[in-house]
Formats: structure tokens, C-alpha cells, sequence
């Protein structure tokens, strides 16, 4: 699709910019150093959602940016967004046709230029080194030369609202100057991120209305309030939002892209993302953190695994009515999902909508659900947790489901025994080793196994012994192993919690054990883990 395509069809970011610089500003968050590859996979991430820019990077800045923008126009058929390269106005002094920053905007051949210029009249002068009235020609002069080159430009100015409140006329001269100059959009940036809504609100809408220029908003997000601080900025009539990707950025990072779209599509009614593009924001979140190399955060508004979570009885009780009841959206049109977490605070309502959750249907059975609740409270007072162990639990309540029908629940094998040994040898290596008695299927199996811990050891020992009867084993994979020393126990004879992840390739599950010995809860968490994938293989159990 080419760019007058685009600018001919209906599309809405010509009436409302979403502008996301994950790819820049994002990319300067400590711990993100992306590849060339990296930008690439997020910018198609990026246009599958359905932003309408793309801030690439600084082309001329560093040889990956200048590769990303190469590589961007010859391997990316860009769908929805449009590329920008971003870059500063041309140095004091000099023409913007002989700066050779300037010069590597248009050699990027993006479709937008994002200029970054001075708006504070202390950072002109000690940043920048010139007079007042030379910064104002930069912008005029660069703006009005890549304009003449067939660019869209938009310009930040950068430090505005701390430069505003040190010297509103000039702060505003500089947006004059380059909306005059021919810059389509004049970006008002919180810099050092520590505006609050109030104070955005009334300078946008003041500076909007002494300057007539199209304003928009690019928040950092020091106090907290960078989401609330852009809308703040919408309602007061800007419209272009800059963002990035999970807040990624600088210090404690930028306005928040997927909970700013979220609330213009949902709660403002904007339309700013192509049909179908706010269902695909919780998989393009965490695609994106997958790239970058960080756990996606469970608590994130719209797009976290507990952004739809309720615990509480209470709450289980009423959306088992209405869902609408504690939940500010149906969490379907961000392509979320609503849990219910299981725990001590559980009633009858948690339970069952868990069950429904788990594809189980407890048919109203009170006697089971109060078991089950019950159960659930014992063993939560014991150590355990299944608010991130649901296959733990699943399993508890098909073993409930299971008694009153044929006697005791059937299993997969039976353990006769088990033990792991630590031995310190005398050149400071250790050795662990492990054994494993078992029955299933009628056949008594001892397995041997070393590893590079007990635990290890332990999970080999299984797998020896039974793989040979349950060859589905082989594609189970420990991914995660986590340690917990219990509040209100001491020293090293503890109560010790142990949570385990494990994939078969097509999904993970987690299952937990709690006991005074670290091996012995490891062993039941495992236990757990094997016994749920089995039945998660579609193997029927037989001991």
C-alpha cells in the first residue's frame, strides 16, 4: 500500500494520531538493547495493532538505526503505520541543506520527520549554546526545509512544560514557530516527567488557543501519572499521543500506549485503531515484552494476567450474576480473559466459576463445592497456594469430583518410596543422585538418576522409571522452579513452599507443594506436574 493510498483512505490516525516511539524512547529503558532484527519484529508488531507512527530511531546517530530504516522499507510492507525518523533541527550556524544530521533524515526516505527542538530558554542557552532568537531559526529554517522536501514534519519540544512555567512567551514563540514553519503537529513534552494533570491541562489548552498550532502530548512518567497526564492533554484538545510500547523509557519510563488507546477506544469512544486492532492488544503487549527480553507485568491495566483476576468471595459471588459488576470492560475486547483466583478468601461462588473456568461443571452439587472450599481453606492455612498453581488445583477438585462416585480417584503410578543424596567430595565438586520406587500399571519400577541438584536428580529419577510406560513424558519440560520460606517460620527447619512451571511444548502449567523439607516439596510439586500433564496428553490413569 503506498503513502497516498493511505492518506486517501478513511484511516484514524489522519483524525487522531496514536504516535508510538518504542523503537527510541522506549529503547533507552535500562536492560532493552534491541537488535536491528529486534525493531524489526516490534515495528510489525507495532503495525499488526494498528498505530498509526512509527518512530524508528535517529538515522545518522548509529549505524543500527541507519540499517533499521534500510531494512524497515525493504523487508516491512507496512499495513497501517507510517515510518518516522527522528532527529534534531540543524545546528546553530548552520543551513539545515549543509547539516549532515539533517541530511540523514531524508536519506532514511521516511514518509514523517520528528524534529526534537528547544523550548526552554535555560536549555538553549547552556544545552545549546546560542541565542534565543537563533534556536527560533533553527526550527523555522529546518521545519521549512524538510517541508520543501516532501516531508511531514512534526516537531517536540522538548522540556515544554518545565520552559513553559519558566517562560511562557518564549515557550510558546517556539511553538509558533514551527506551526508557521509548516509543522503539522507541535509535540509538548514532559521531559523530565514531572507535570501533574491539573498543570497539563491548562497549559495545553492555553497554548492551543494563543497559538492555533495542532498540538499533541509525549509524557515521561516520574510521577506516576503519564497515562493520566496524556489524557489530560486530550481533553484539552491535543491530538497526537506519543507512547510506547508496556510504558518502556527512560527512568521509570513513558506514557503507556496500550492503556492510552484502551481508554480513547473505550472510554473516550475515539476511533484510533483500524477494526479489530484493540483484541489484539493483550497479545501484542506481551509479544513485545517476549522481544525485549522482559516478564510481562501481571498487573498491568488491560493487559495483565491479573488485570481481570478476582479473589475475594464477595466479588466471585456477584459476577457469578454479572460479570459487569466488578469489571470496568469486558476484558474480551482487549483480548483478555477474566480468572477467578482460588484461594482462602474463596467461597461457593469461586469455586464453582473456577470449576467453569477449568471446563468442569460442579452441577450445582453444594455437598462437593463446600468440600472443596473447605479443603482449599486447610490447605491454604497449611502453606499452600493455588493462585498460581492451577493444575495443583484442578487436580484437588477432580479428586473431590472423584470420591462418593468410584472410591478414590485413580493415578497414573504409585509410589513406594523415594530419596535424593548430596555427596561432597573432597575436590569441592558435589554429586546428586536420586532414587525413585514406583507402580504403575501393575509393574514395580526402581529408577536411578543423577542431576545437577536434588531436585534435578529427582525429575530424572521420574522420568526413567516411567517413560518407557508413558512415552508422553519426554516432551514435559521443568521451566520455571521457585523457593518460598513461609511468613512466621524460622531457620533452616522452615515450612518451605515450592512452585513449579512445566511445558509440553503447546503450553505451561503450575503446580505446587509445601512441606519442611525443600526435596519433599519440590517431589510433591513435581508429583502434581506429571500427574496434570498426563491428563493433560489425554493418557487415562490406571493405578
Amino acid at each position: 500500500m503506498t503513502d497516498a493510498q493511505k492518506d486517501a483512505q478513511d484511516a484514524p490516525d489522519d483524525a487522531f494520531h496514536v504516535f508510538d516511539t518504542t523503537l527510541r524512547d522506549g529503547a533507552q529503558r535500562e536492560g532493552i538493547n534491541l537488535t536491528v532484527a529486534d525493531k524489526l519484529t516490534i515495528a510489525r508488531h507495532l503495525d499488526d495493532f494498528g498505530v498509526g507512527f512509527i518512530e524508528g530511531g535517529w538515522p545518522g546517530a548509529n549505524p543500527r538505526d541507519t540499517e533499521f530504516f534500510q531494512r524497515a522499507r525493504e523487508e516491512i510492507d507496512f499495513q497501517h503505520a507510517r515510518l518516522v525518523a527522528f532527529g534534531a533541527t540543524r545546528k546553530a550556524g548552520v543551513r539545515a541543506e549543509d547539516d549532515p544530521q539533517v541530511a540523514a533524515l531524508l536519506d532514511a526516505r521516511t514518509p514523517v520527520v520528528c524534529l526534537v527542538a528547544k523550548s526552554h530558554d535555560r536549555h538553549v542557552e547552556l544545552a545549546l549554546r546560542t541565542t534565543l532568537d537563533e534556536n527560533l531559526a533553527m526550527v523555522r529554517d529546518t521545519v521549512s526545509y524538510l517541508r520543501g522536501q516532501g516531508r511531514r514534519v512534526f516537531v517536540d519540544c522538548e522540556h515544554f512544560f518545565d520552559g513553559y512555567y519558566a517562560n511562557p512567551g518564549y515557550a510558546k514563540q517556539v511553538v509558533r514557530a514551527a506551526h508557521e514553519a509548516g509543522a503539522e503537529v507541535v509535540v509538548l513534552c514532559d521531559t523530565n516527567g514531572g507535570m501533574l494533570p491539573a498543570h497539563v491541562q491548562a497549559v495545553v489548552r492555553t497554548v492551543l488557543a494563543d497559538t492555533g498550532a495542532r498540538l499533541g502530548i509525549h509524557a515521561q512518567d516520574d510521577t506516576g501519572c503519564a497515562v493520566a497526564n496524556t489524557l489530560a492533554a486530550v481533553d484539552a484538545g491535543a491530538t497526537h499521543v506519543q507512547c510506547t510500547a508496556n510504558g518502556y523509557g527512560e527512568r521509570v519510563g513513558n506514557s503507556n500506549l496500550f492503556p492510552v488507546v484502551a481508554a480513547l477506544e473505550v472510554k473516550y469512544g475515539k476511533r484510533v485503531l483500524p477494526e479489530g486492532g484493540l483484541k489484539e492488544m493483550t497479545r501484542i503487549s506481551h509479544a513485545i515484552a517476549e522481544v525485549v527480553n522482559l516478564t510481562p507485568s501481571t498487573h498491568e491495566p488491560y493487559v495483565g494476567v491479573s488485570a481481570f483476576a478476582h479473589k475475594a468471595g464477595l466479588h466471585a459471588s456477584a459476577i457469578k450474576v454479572d460479570p459487569d459488576l466488578y469489571q470496568h470492560i469486558d476484558p474480551e475486547r482487549v483480548g483478555n480473559t477474566m480468572r477467578m483466583l482460588v484461594s482462602d478468601m474463596a467461597g461457593r461462588a469461586s469455586i464453582e466459576l473456577k470449576g467453569k473456568e477449568l471446563g468442569i461443571d460442579l452441577g450445582g452439587d453444594r455437598e462437593l463445592v463446600g468440600r472443596v472450599v473447605e479443603r482449599v481453606k486447610e490447605r491454604e492455612l497449611a502453606g499452600y497456594t493455588y493462585e498460581a498453581a492451577d493444575a495443583s488445583f484442578e487436580l484437588l477438585l477432580r479428586e473431590e469430583l472423584q470420591k462418593g462416585k468410584e472410591g478414590s480417584a485413580p493415578r497414573y503410578y504409585r509410589v513406594e518410596s523415594w530419596r535424593a543424596i548430596v555427596e561432597d567430595r573432597p575436590d569441592g565438586t558435589h554429586a546428586n543422585e536420586a532414587t525413585v520406587k514406583l507402580w504403575a500399571k501393575g509393574e514395580r519400577l526402581v529408577a536411578t538418576a543423577e542431576g545437577n541438584g536434588p531436585v534435578n536428580a529427582l525429575d530424572r529419577a521420574l522420568r526413567v522409571g516411567l517413560e518407557r510406560i508413558y512415552p508422553q513424558l519426554a516432551e514435559f519440560e521443568l521451566v520455571d522452579y521457585k523457593v518460598r520460606i513461609l511468613e512466621g517460620h524460622q531457620g533452616t527447619g522452615s515450612i518451605t513452599r515450592v512452585l513449579v512451571s512445566t511445558s509440553d511444548g503447546r503450553g505451561e502449567w503450575s503446580t505446587v507443594g509445601v512441606a519442611e523439607n525443600v526435596i519433599a516439596a519440590s517431589w510433591q510439586a513435581l508429583d502434581d506436574a506429571y500427574a496434570y500433564g498426563l491428563r493433560r496428553a489425554g493418557v487415562e490413569p490406571r493405578e
